[in-house]
């Protein structure tokens, strides 16, 4: 039976390269998961943990549902000013009080010009949050713009070997939780 995953873009460009390399997963991966791709992470409203009761905004419910409905998740980024997207880290804050992360089965691939320091400040709050990801599903492509074609193909050996090493790994995860 194939898992349920929810694919979150870091970026909120139309055409991203993180929205490519999620593409290229989907690809890869369409004999394993079903995978939902968020759309809606530039509408989710500032995080205040004010409005964080029983009238929070439907939008955030939303999301809320989709990561407590999900078998796992993968998050592909790209790295801000050394850094995460402000709106990625604004939709994963609505789930601190919630826990959505907690034990959840999580990929992170951080896919940007350099995409260190984002990478590592990113991994620290999905594992402050709980969230299960190890060595084996977290990846990390710099130059990433020329290791994927507009057509979602990853075009880089080394590249695609790594993306297929996360995906066993990220499978097996999934598996044993």
């Amino acid at each position: 039976m194939k898992k349920n995953i929810l694919a979150i873009s870091g970026s909120t460009r139309l055409h991203s390269t993180n929205l490519n390399f999620i593409k290229a997963f989907i690809d890869l991966t369409s004999d394993l998961f079903n995978i939902e791709v968020f759309v809606g992470i530039s509408e989710l409203p500032h995080f205040n943990p004010d409005l964080d009761n029983e009238h929070v905004s439907h939008l955030v419910n939303d999301f809320r549902k989709l990561i407590r409905a999900a078998d796992g998740i993968l998050i592909c980024t790209p790295e801000y000013a050394m850094g995460v997207p402000g709106t990625l880290k604004n939709a994963i804050d609505w789930t601190v009080s919630s826990c959505e992360f907690n034990k959840k089965p999580t990929a992170l691939i951080t896919a940007s010009t350099m995409g260190e320091k984002g990478h590592s400040s990113l991994l620290e709050t999905l594992k402050i949050l709980d969230a299960t990801i190890s060595n084996e599903t977290q990846l990390l492509i710099s130059l990433a713009k020329t290791k994927i074609n507009p057509d979602n193909k990853i075009i880089n050996e080394e590249t695609f070997l790594e993306m297929q090493h996360l995906i066993s790994a990220f499978n097996k995860l999934i598996s044993s939780n």
